[in-house]
């Protein structure tokens, strides 16, 4: 059936799933063995499995050499990294992998492979020319679809692409004759919780051999509680085991696929009977599905690029006519069927004082003005929405010909403002069930995930396609192109008022400039004040925990002195460039450090355009991170400390990484808070990870633009 519904209230039936403590389950699944040993002694103290078959009754308690053999235990002896690969196990069929958690190794034991290693490198080497042959991204996964079936053998094989709400799509299927499709239809971000996905950026394979399994208990059970995240047999959720049952699936595989350190998607593989995947499969699926990652890139890359080069074309042709028109309103006139294509619009309008001139199919001009008059009060820069009708109300009596608004202001006083209309696209979306029938538990009562996966479609009213990226950059720069042509005219046919105008403008200039330097030295001579006094106290205090407070107060606000000065060296007050503020700011706190710590921040920043204000937040955010990382880390003493700046799609990653002692505590003091308060601001996520060795802190967050309605957008999307 069809029924015009928004998205907003998808994935609302199963949300209790992200309450659930998969990566703690206490079992295994019962086709491998688990034995729990210490790090140090290698002495096993657990387990799970059918151990006593395998090794006899008493194998509690036993040295790890006397079950798997002297050069089993030599390898854990050695090891260094948290994964150890242990081989073949004697003659018992089996082979093993050690993983360190904690004071503890998790050994794992299942049947050997019996696909030859020398097959599977072919078998790669094949798929990777196939992967760069693929002329788009569609290709592309429609490809890996049936390699990645080649090489489960499973019925059904899907590429799995996660949309920004967090809700997936099929792109992609290689399906057996006779089975149901899932291409092309959509599932809710609730199918696969939060800490599901956080699993399959931490374990990239998993699989599942027979959904009607019985688990296999750990033993002793005060290791149930130890955490199975990175154990490939770990047991699975009853729920999702039920979810699977109701699709009619008898055995399931996944294999992440990580671009730039973000789960992009995944392959799930389906089965109508039960089915294995042997450890050299297993590590073929991941090694390829890094290999589809990185050709994903190249073609969002691509994609993009030639979206910014169409972009460019378009403004330079109107730059062109810019440079020999007289009057940029006639100009606007003329060329209005350029201006329109320029940005792929369905129609375009120019309200100038108030007068409109239209071209496509606009709004009545009533409505126009009413859209001009909210656009000035959104602020001077590029004003762009793809839900019209839900940022601005009004909008919604003429969805059909403006759900997408692109809009620049050229003047406040005598106003002048271009508008680009994108008319609404109904979108049928096909959902693999009802998204929207949600789920009212009872005390004491069980959640169970829904059992319908029929083909539900509901129809997307009030969107138009998104903005890209290039296209609101390419409006900013032809603002200040329309602008400039404009100052242009001006002199050329009032070049006695413009003068006095340009000195109006450059006293109001110099004006403001000698305020926020004024500003900015009372700002910075009072931190300084602040400072000397918290210095002299700390010099006079007898109490070292007293003195100890002081000069962390003096550092923190040596910090924030820091990240002040360096922002209003900038004469742009409204956007910053990211990574030339932060490269700057990176600069100042070398010297602040100390020469010994000159060549040990090493910074790979990619350039990003932000709000001000979001920059003020993320330079505190840096200075903590690295304040922290010099006190922690290395204990004062210099050590390597690494900066990253990425952007994935609408977000920015901001890594802070050292080598040094790791996490050492869980106390959180005024640092750890105020960290906390700045995120929030940001509206973004502050991860603490291991970066084997030392912590390695991730700051994800969304990217925003001055006027922007909502968060960025996404690049375009290459499944058009």
């Amino acid at each position: 059936m069809q029924m015009p519904l928004k998205t907003a209230a998808v994935g609302l039936d199963v949300s209790e799933c992200d309450r659930e403590p998969i990566h703690i389950p206490g079992s295994i699944q019962p086709h491998g063995l688990l034995l729990i040993a210490t790090r140090d002694a290698l002495r096993v103290v657990g387990g799970a499995g059918q151990l006593e078959q395998m090794f006899g009754q008493n194998w509690l308690g036993r040295d790890i050499a006397s079950l798997l053999g002297e050069a089993a235990r030599e390898a854990l002896k050695a090891a260094t990294r948290p994964s150890c690969p242990l081989g073949a196990i004697g003659e018992t069929g089996l082979e093993a992998i050690g993983r360190q958690a904690g004071d503890r190794w998790l050994i794992e034991l299942e049947p050997a492979d019996e696909r030859a290693a020398e097959d599977v490198l072919a078998w790669i080497e094949d798929v990777g020319l196939s992967f760069e042959r693929a002329g788009s991204l569609i290709e592309l996964c429609e490809r890996a679809a049936g390699w990645f079936r080649n090489l489960t053998g499973y019925d059904r094989v899907m590429i799995y692409r996660f949309l920004d709400d967090d809700s997936g799509v099929v792109i992609a299927e290689d399906v057996a004759a006779g089975l149901a499709t899932f291409h092309n239809h959509h599932f809710p971000a609730s199918d696969i919780p939060q800490q599901a996905r956080a699993l399959y950026l931490r374990n990239r394979v998993r699989v599942i051999p027979d959904i009607s399994y019985q688990p296999a208990p750990i033993r002793p059970a005060e290791y149930a509680g130890v955490d199975l995240s990175d154990v490939e047999l770990r047991s699975v959720s009853p729920i999702h085991l039920q979810y699977l049952h109701n699709m009619g699936v008898a055995a399931s595989a996944s294999i992440s696929i990580v671009k730039d350190g973000v789960l992009w998607g995944l392959v799930a593989c389906h089965h109508m009977s039960p089915r294995n995947l042997g450890a050299t499969t297993r590590r073929a699926a991941s090694l390829v599905a890094a290999g589809l990652a990185r050709q994903i890139n190249a073609k969002e890359q691509a994609e993009d690029y030639r979206e910014q080069l169409r972009v460019r074309a378009d403004e330079d042709a109107i730059a062109a006519r810019l440079a020999t028109e007289i009057d940029p309103e006639q100009l606007f006139k003329t060329a209005s069927g350029d201006l329109r294509r320029m940005f792929e619009a369905d129609a375009f309008a120019i309200l100038h004082g108030g007068v409109v001139h239209e071209d496509g199919s606009c709004p009545d001009r009533d409505d126009i003005r009413e859209v001009a008059a909210w656009v000035r009060q959104q602020g001077a820069g590029p004003v762009h929405s793809n839900t019209l009708s839900e940022d601005f109300l009004p909008a919604a009596a003429y969805r059909e010909r403006a759900s997408g608004l692109l809009a620049i202001t050229l003047s406040t006083t005598v106003p002048t403002i271009l508008l680009w209309f994108r008319a609404e696209e109904r979108e049928v979306v096909e959902w693999a069930g009802n998204p929207h029938k949600a789920v009212n538990l009872q005390s004491g009562e069980r959640l169970t995930p829904r059992a319908s996966f029929d083909a539900w479609s509901e129809v997307v009213r009030g969107r138009a396609r998104p903005w890209s990226h290039a296209e609101i950059e390419a409006a900013r720069r032809l603002m200040a192109r329309l602008y400039e042509a404009r100052q242009n005219r001006r002199i050329r046919d009032l070049a006695e008022d413009l003068s006095v105008a340009v000195a109006d403008k450059d006293r109001l200039i110099a004006q403001q400039e000698t305020l926020l330097k004024e500003v900015n030295h009372r700002v910075q001579n009072s931190l300084q004040l602040v400072m000397a006094f918290l210095s002299l106290q700390a010099r006079s205090s007898d109490d070292p925990t007293l003195g100890a407070h002081l000069g962390e107060a003096q550092r923190r606000l040596s910090a924030v002195a820091l990240v002040h000065r360096r922002l209003y060296s900038d004469d742009n007050v409204q956007s910053v460039d990211l990574s030339r503020y932060l490269s700057e700011l990176v600069a100042d706190l070398k010297s602040s450090m100390g020469p010994d710590w000159a060549d040990r921040l090493t910074l790979d920043l990619a350039p990003i355009t932000i709000a001000a204000d979001d920059a003020v937040q993320v330079g505190l955010v840096l200075v903590e991170l690295v304040i922290n990382a010099q006190k922690y880390a290395y204990g004062g003493e210099p050590g390597p400390i690494f900066i990253s700046l990425e952007r994935h799609r609408a977000r920015f990653r901001l890594i802070v990484a050292d080598q040094g002692g790791g996490k050492t505590g869980t106390r959180k003091g005024f640092g750890t808070r105020m960290l906390d308060s700045m995120v929030k601001r940001l509206d973004g996520v502050l991860e603490d990870l291991d970066n084997a060795p030392g912590v390695r802190m991730v700051l994800t967050a969304p990217i925003t633009l001055p006027g922007a309605i909502g968060r960025e957008p996404v690049a375009p999307d290459a499944l058009r």
